[in-house]
């Protein structure tokens, strides 16, 4: 029976463009900011923004590190999103970073004090950084180009991007913050099962 319901889930989901996600996240980025320029984000709407594309990309990392352990687990296919789920989150990176730069800061030299200083703001930066090069390859173009082992090893930058990612989450919550700790866990848990499959696949060879 549940053998059955994936298939047909899976049957489903082959009939929805990747395109789909890519319109939601500009949609939903667009929203946010819109209800920031409206006063519909509270007393302080920079804030409220920037820590709201902060947390959907967090959220859409966890999306796109949990595709191949789905796939494993139960099934549930989700590779032909995975490619759209990282570039959202990227975007929704990109966004998170453009409110704190130019909103938020806006200061050139007060920018550099913060990334230098604010340890939290270093861990962002770095895994922002990390996330540049698997952006700019996440293409077909880029896998021909630099083959398919190289490419992946490449986008193995993912997992200490991750991990920099919930830690920068977690050090800009306020006091015991149960969703920030819940995010952290669930990227550790979602890494810790991607490595060890392909300790499997290693061993198995």
């Amino acid at each position: 029976m549940a053998h059955a319901m994936v298939v047909r889930i899976n049957g489903g989901l082959r009939q929805v463009p990747p395109g789909v996600i890519y319109a939601l996240g500009v949609g939903w980025a667009g929203w946010l900011f819109w209800r920031g320029l409206t006063g519909d984000l509270g007393v302080e709407p920079i804030n409220a923004l920037e820590r709201a594309y902060g947390d959907i990309a967090i959220k859409l990392m966890i999306a796109t590190l949990a595709v191949t352990p789905l796939r494993h687990w139960t099934g549930l296919n989700l590779l032909r999103f995975r490619r759209a789920l990282g570039l959202a989150c990227f975007g929704f990176v990109l966004a998170h970073l453009a409110v704190w730069a130019l909103l938020d800061v806006q200061v050139v030299s007060a920018l550099w004090d913060d990334v230098v200083k604010r340890p939290y703001v270093t861990v962002g930066m770095l895994s922002f950084l990390l996330l540049v090069p698997l952006a700019v390859t996440s293409n077909d173009l880029s896998v021909r180009r630099m083959g398919a082992a190289s490419w992946r090893g490449l986008h193995r930058l993912t997992y200490p991007a991750a991990v920099l990612a919930a830690l920068h989450y977690l050090w800009i919550a306020k006091g015991f913050d149960i969703s920030a700790i819940l995010h952290a866990v669930v990227i550790v848990a979602l890494l810790a099962l991607r490595l060890r499959g392909r300790t499997r696949v290693q061993m198995a060879r």
